[in-house]
């Protein structure tokens, strides 16, 4: 499954698509020039529990990390996934 990002404004998101529907999606925030926030983070019941979730976080970190932004995490899911390793204190924000 492909990971694809969309941004529009200060709003974007990073979501898979199946058939022409988001079947997975993280939603964020952009927040003045080197942060976004995740507000967001829902994944299909016919994928859950298959690291979907995880894999979008990662996907923003893969972003943030490239664009030299930080990630603030207002999203419970995103916030765990990203305070529970310190592979990502380079990222995160609070």
């Amino acid at each position: 499954m492909k990971i694809k990002r969309q941004e529009h404004g200060k709003n974007g998101a990073f979501f898979i698509e199946e058939e022409g529907e988001w079947v997975a999606e993280m939603t964020y925030t952009r927040e003045g020039l080197r942060k976004i926030v995740i507000n967001h983070t829902a994944v299909s019941k016919s994928l859950k529990g298959k690291g979907i979730g995880k894999a979008l976080v990662n996907a923003a970190v893969k972003f943030a990390r490239g664009k030299n932004l930080l990630i603030k995490p207002v999203c419970s899911f995103a916030k765990k996934v990203l305070e529970s390793s310190e592979d990502y204190e380079d990222v995160l924000t609070r």
